[in-house]
């Protein structure tokens, strides 16, 4: 996914992850705002200006992705408060399932001239384009990953039933250095980490991308 030697696939890399970024939260807080909550509105979430969504850290993090090829980045968290959604719990759900989708959505869109033909390897646009279908199906399929804070846990708890709830606490009080030791520590947390996305990035990718060579 990663040509480090390739000046162009870097800031290609970087323009994906930026783009992706900024779609995913926009889209959390653009829906969170149709159901009834304007606290992301209010701070200014409802906008497409990258500026709005980048995580100073979570910058460094995207940075160590693309020149290290590991590591894990991240864009600012968007302010969504459950009590002021239309259903609090399904709501929260599908606030936190339009981050991913948006993604899906967009590579479907960059990967129509691909699949056309009208984009292919020897142009100069192409890595750029095919970067921006492989990083936002990537930033799909991480993000359905069911530990908090990634969406998959929230749209896992909006629709399980409420007597699962309890059980979920644990996970979602220590989610985040679950995360974090899975990513940290390489060895079997990396086997896990893949184990639970990269069977979803494989299902998207031959949804969208189809038999397109990329």
């Amino acid at each position: 996914m990663f040509n480090l030697t390739d000046p162009f696939a870097i800031v290609a890399t970087l323009v994906a992850f930026i783009f992706g970024i900024t779609i995913h939260e926009f889209s959390h807080a653009w829906s969170a705002m149709m159901l009834g909550d304007h606290t992301a509105e209010h701070q200014g979430r409802v906008t497409l200006n990258p500026l709005a969504h980048l995580d100073p850290l979570g910058s460094i993090g995207l940075l160590a992705i693309v020149f290290l090829g590991w590591g894990i980045g991240w864009g600012k968290p968007v302010p969504v408060n459950p009590a002021r959604l239309k259903w609090p719990q399904r709501g929260m759900a599908l606030t936190s399932l339009a981050g991913p989708v948006s993604n899906m959505i967009a590579a479907l869109v960059f990967v129509i001239p691909l699949r056309l033909g009208t984009i292919h390897a020897d142009m100069g646009g192409y890595i750029l384009v095919r970067q921006l279908v492989v990083v936002n199906i990537l930033l799909a399929a991480f993000n359905f990953i069911p530990i908090p804070p990634l969406d998959g846990s929230k749209i896992l708890v909006g629709f399980l039933p409420r007597f699962w709830l309890p059980y979920l606490a644990p996970i979602e009080r220590y989610g985040v250095m679950i995360l974090l030791a899975l990513i940290l520590f390489g060895g079997i947390g990396a086997v896990v980490l893949q184990s639970m996305y990269l069977p979803v990035f494989d299902v998207l990718t031959r949804v969208i991308v189809g038999k397109t060579p990329l």
